[in-house]
């Protein structure tokens, strides 16, 4: 079977994306002017998230939404699957699941929200949630500004409703909002339930950013207040999903809801570099906000996505696991760029020691290799004189190509495919397509040493991003190879 075929699919398909988005926009005009000329704000938010049900429904179902939700490591393909359904954590403690989790806490004096998911999710996250408690919301805690934690802030937000976020969220949300054009293909590939942009529903209510925080904490800075006499503390843990990262603790409960700190599961190596493209995210904060955490004491995590950790013991021991991994390839890097080594004679060379394994599927220790000495260093590696100049590689690829003829090219490219290195035939293979795109031998050997690289990748570290890449490249390959039949 074709491994790429099911993602190109998905790709594809736009005339049917584009009469969901039709009947989406027809019923969000019809609802929105019902709401106007009926006086009713109250009825223009139920018209939003009316709007909001269809086209998260038709997002879930042009991924295949059931099957139990797989979800077996926290890919976002695999969270989109998931029924959004309440689960209990305490009697007063319940989440809606969904790709990002949306947490409530009720008190007698009105309830808390800790993150508030997706903006494709909020109509059927709120209605569960509703459901168990429809008192006002009083506070919501914002866990950092990716669209996943804030999507339904707008939503679950009311005239008193206070919003709790790090000082650096807006600044997080701005650039994240100016760069969105540039970013969601990026997104796209690795994220494919997402609508092409032009075909993206251009409402207002689902439009990133405009959130603004009330209340905000610094840097290992603690907000503490009480609600219907339940002690609450947000804590500023800048480091693994970014500078404006926040948590909300449970002291009494001794519950820690980590958003997005740990990443998907627990224990898992961190995404301290993210594929899809953000600011540096910093190592050495995020190890100082672990030591914080770790003073805690929790005795329940409470993740944004997937399901929650128990166990004091339990939890201790993998956030310490964490940490040391952390500092372990932090120090060996700097210790590499100390010993004058380059950055990809590290990338090969650092691997986390026996006692300190975690999975990679979501952070990988070769790219955080590259992510701390980026940080450290910047764009210039003192490697060649060419990297100062915009002047690439690939804009003498054609010219190499007509040089050394495109079959011993091939010939080079066939060697290295059979000795099972797939990147250095890569490698060759875009030197040959830079001059001729359609070249179907060319473009053969990069779908045989793609399959290679997602071969390996399944069998190993199994990281998600690494695999929708190779998935969308793949697609991209076929329809490349089709187009040329």
């Amino acid at each position: 079977m074709n491994s790429a075929r099911p993602n190109a699919n998905r790709q594809r398909g736009g005339i049917a994306r584009v009469l969901l988005v039709v009947i989406a926009l027809a019923l969000a005009a019809g609802l929105y002017l019902a709401g106007n000329e009926d006086a009713g704000r109250g009825l223009k938010k139920q018209a939003q998230l009316k709007t909001m049900e269809v086209i998260g429904e038709a997002a879930a179902r042009r991924m295949g939404q059931g099957g139990g939700g797989a979800a077996s490591h926290g890919s976002a393909v695999d969270l989109i699957r998931r029924p959004i359904e309440v689960r209990r954590i305490a009697d007063n403690i319940h989440y809606a699941t969904g790709v990002g989790n949306t947490v409530m806490i009720t008190t007698a004096q009105g309830n808390l929200v800790f993150d508030t998911g997706l903006v494709l999710q909020v109509a059927q996250q709120m209605k569960a949630l509703q459901a168990v408690s429809d008192a006002p919301v009083r506070y919501i805690v914002l866990s950092h500004s990716h669209a996943d934690h804030i999507g339904g802030a707008k939503f679950w937000a009311g005239e008193d409703t206070q919003i709790i976020a790090h000082e650096d969220f807006e600044e997080e949300q701005r650039y994240l909002t100016e760069l969105e054009p540039y970013q969601y293909a990026r997104n796209r590939i690795l994220f494919p339930w997402m609508p092409a942009w032009e075909e993206r529903p251009d409402l207002e209510m689902m439009r990133y950013g405009g959130v603004v925080p009330d209340i905000t904490v610094g840097d290992w800075e603690r907000h503490a207040f009480t609600l219907g006499g339940i002690e609450f503390e947000v804590i500023g843990t800048p480091g693994a999903e970014g500078a404006d990262n926040a948590v909300l603790w449970l002291p009494r409960e001794k519950i820690l809801f980590s958003g997005d700190f740990f990443g998907p599961q627990f224990p898992q190596f961190p995404n301290i570099f993210t594929m899809r493209g953000e600011k540096v995210r910093k190592p050495v904060e995020y190890i100082r906000s672990l030591d914080l955490l770790l003073e805690l004491q929790p005795e329940v995590i409470v993740p944004s996505h997937l399901e929650p950790t128990r166990g004091a013991a339990e939890i201790r021991a993998g956030m310490v696991k964490i940490r040391d991994a952390v500092r372990y390839v932090h120090d060996q890097t700097v210790a590499g760029m100390n010993a004058g080594k380059s950055v990809y004679q590290l990338m090969r060379e650092i691997t986390l020691p026996p006692e300190l394994d975690l999975v990679q599927n979501h952070g990988r220790v070769d790219w955080a290799v590259r992510s701390i000495w980026d940080y450290y260093m910047g764009w210039f590696r003192f490697e060649s004189t060419t990297e100062l100049y915009p002047v690439p590689v690939r804009d003498i690829y054609a010219d190499l190509a007509g040089v050394a003829g495109n079959e011993a090219l091939l010939t080079l490219a066939r060697t290295y495919l059979n000795e099972g290195a797939a990147v250095k035939t890569l490698h060759v293979v875009e030197v040959v397509l830079a001059g001729d795109p359609g070249n179907s031998s060319a473009l053969g050997l990069r779908r045989r040493a793609l399959e290679m690289l997602l071969q390996a990748a399944r069998a190993g570290l199994r990281n998600d991003y690494e695999i929708y890449w190779l998935q969308a490249r793949l697609a991209d390959t076929d329809a490349r190879l089709e187009g040329g039949r």
